[in-house]
């Protein structure tokens, strides 16, 4: 059982220091979030683009809309994949 005493100790004590992620630890992270959100983009616009592909019913202008799409969808997803390749060379540049 604590004492008032020793809860006061307890709380005198230095405090502690956040703990502070390396920049490799940090880099991985925002890795991993710019990569799923990019992917989730990606995945939004393969759907939109699908669903005006099959509601184009033959018109030639909403038929270019959709494949529009899905190639935005495809940059989408090459960029999720170089996402990796990009904050390697940004951690390169910041020494980690």
């Amino acid at each position: 059982m604590h004492t008032a005493l020793s809860v006061l100790s307890d709380l005198a004590a230095a405090p502690q220091p956040l703990a502070v992620n390396s920049i490799n630890q940090v880099i991985s992270n925002i890795t991993g979030w710019i990569m799923g959100i990019i992917a989730l983009v990606a995945t939004m616009f393969l759907v939109i683009g699908g669903l005006r592909y099959m509601a184009a019913g033959g018109d030639p202008a909403q038929v270019e809309q959709a494949k529009g799409n899905v190639r935005s969808a495809l940059v989408g997803y090459a960029l999720a994949v170089l996402a990796p390749v990009v904050l390697q060379v940004l951690q390169g540049i910041l020494g980690g």
